[in-house]
């Protein structure tokens, strides 16, 4: 996937690492709209300490020219007039010759017009811009949509989406969890060979055929089966898809069909933790008739107070300044919190700092778990009298 800064997507809610990085973009938006009134300021008190010996003034023009960065037309014009006014006002206090003079107000007219002239097409480029993010907000509303904080009794989900395509709301990786009619709860996790808009189509149709066989299909091969059909009138090539499926069974199990992906890691509730390893992995979709019959999905227990953590290679594939890779394992006490939503924010949130810069790849995971038992009243007891 290209690279480039960080989006996190949790049931809708923008992720804590979007909001610092807005945060940051409004103060060096503020600063930059000051920085022309401060530059001319500086030129204007050098100026005058120098007296008419030294020929500050045409530096004046650098007020405009900053103006261009991150003002407006109305703005730049202003600081342009601004600095207009400074080089008359010091031209006279210092006596500057009249040859000077001119050359000045004709250095800071010129840089004014061009600068008036970048301004309004900064702005122009800013508007196409900005309607280019509305369209892929809604992309995002269709693709990845916001999915149900309680998929089922005793069952909590957590999702999290960091892309690594700056200013992007989506990417390759792509989740959805579906309730069938049978009751049963059904999960993808999967990530799309390749980048750009053509992995986010291919994502797209993924999704759609997800959503449509989780709900017709009696079992997991069958919806595989179906995701297979679709991509196969799309991909060409070698082109694949990574995924995994999963079915919440009863209250004890879990099926994982594992076409090519990362194995989920299952974090027990006596605090042991397992990676769900296929006993037969299934090639990625796109690329099943490498082996034409679709392994059986695997039963893996799923009991009260068990999590499943479903991810994509952008997490356990981020390196650090130095090169090493982010020890999931080594952080799984994070997704400990009572709330699973949370729990997942602080993980994402511990891997930004252990890369420490934008991400190379798209990082999705979603968060599965089972409510522990409540306890139960020794037997014989009885309520205290009133």
């Amino acid at each position: 996937m290209a690279r480039a800064s960080s989006r996190a997507q949790g049931n809708g809610r923008r992720g804590p690492g979007q909001a610092a990085h807005r945060a940051k973009r409004t103060t060096a938006r503020s600063l930059l709209v000051l920085l022309p009134f401060a530059v001319m300021a500086l030129v204007a008190i050098g100026d005058w300490r120098a007296g008419k010996g030294v020929g500050l003034l045409p530096l004046l023009a650098l007020g405009p020219a900053f103006a261009s960065v991150a003002c407006d037309v109305r703005r730049t014009g202003l600081v342009g007039v601004v600095a207009t006014a400074l080089c008359l006002s010091l031209g006279v206090y210092n006596d500057t010759g009249q040859f000077r003079l001119q050359v000045a107000l004709g250095a800071i007219a010129g840089v004014t017009l061009a600068s008036l002239v970048a301004s309004a097409a900064r702005m122009r480029h800013e508007r196409q811009l900005a309607d280019v993010r509305s369209v892929a907000e809604a992309a995002q509303r269709v693709l990845l949509r916001p999915v149900p904080r309680r998929a089922g009794p005793g069952l909590g989900v957590a999702v999290s989406y960091t892309s690594a395509v700056a200013e992007a709301r989506i990417g390759g990786d792509l989740y959805e969890v579906v309730t069938h009619p049978g009751g049963g709860v059904r999960i993808i996790v999967g990530d799309v060979q390749g980048k750009g808009l053509e992995a986010v189509e291919t994502a797209a149709i993924v999704l759609g055929a997800f959503r449509e066989a989780a709900y017709d299909e009696p079992v997991l091969e069958r919806v595989a089966a179906r995701l297979e059909t679709a991509l196969a009138r799309r991909l060409t090539g070698e082109q694949f898809v990574t995924a995994i499926l999963a079915e919440v069974v009863g209250e004890e199990q879990i099926a994982i069909l594992n076409c090519g992906h990362p194995a989920p890691l299952v974090l027990r509730g006596d605090g042991t933790t397992e990676f769900a390893d296929p006993l037969q992995e299934a090639p990625p979709l796109g690329l099943t008739w490498l082996k034409p019959e679709m392994p059986k999905a695997q039963v893996v227990r799923f009991t009260a107070g068990d999590q499943i953590l479903f991810y994509t290679d952008g997490i356990v594939e981020c390196r650090d300044h130095g090169g090493a890779f982010y020890p999931l394992i080594d952080r799984v006490h994070l997704l400990s919190g009572p709330d699973p939503q949370a729990a997942l924010d602080a993980l994402r949130a511990d891997l930004l700092r252990h890369s420490g810069k934008p991400l190379s790849d798209d990082a999705a995971m979603l968060l599965l778990r089972r409510a522990e038992a409540p306890a139960l009243e020794p037997a014989g007891s009885l309520p205290e009298a009133l």
